[in-house]
């Protein structure tokens, strides 16, 4: 599978562990609730640890965990669902958070740009065919009124 990546196409090398599966070698992406649960064990992990983060979680949760995590996916179960734009500002603007923040799931190639502003600078489509849509509509606008996270 491919992903977008700081606006360029490219594999997605991170392996998705579900709650009860055995933790893998390399760099994977567990679910919030597993970061809480093997938090210890994760932090020995031998590759690098991404936290997945739905709509209803807290970011609060993991801001003092932000320099053992390299990716926070942040999932779109619906398009209309816009708490994980703010999950994004609250990790870059205060929390400071440096590593990738990558949109999952139901998000609109509509909404990348104001994704891209709010902090997310990585797309995961539900299919390949929509990486070049994606892409496009990451540079719908070249001039903006209000600052932003980027």
């Amino acid at each position: 599978m491919q992903i977008i990546k700081d606006k360029q196409i490219t594999d997605d090398a991170w392996l998705t562990i579900t709650d009860d599966a055995e933790l893998k070698a390399g760099d994977i992406s567990v679910s919030l609730a597993r970061w809480k649960k093997d938090k210890q064990l994760l932090l020995g992990h031998n590759g690098k640890i991404g936290v997945r983060i739905g709509p209803a979680d807290s970011v609060e949760d993991i801001a003092a965990d932000l320099d053992h995590i390299q990716l926070i996916e942040l999932d779109f179960p619906d398009f209309a669902d816009g708490r994980s734009f703010s999950h994004a500002w609250l990790l870059r603007g205060r929390y400071h958070y440096r590593g990738e923040i990558r949109a999952t799931g139901h998000y609109m190639p509509d909404q990348v740009f104001y994704l891209s502003r709010v902090g997310v600078n990585a797309f995961k489509p539900e299919k390949d065919e929509h990486l070049p849509v994606i892409i496009n509509h990451l540079n719908d606008f070249t001039v903006t009124y209000q600052p932003s996270i980027n």
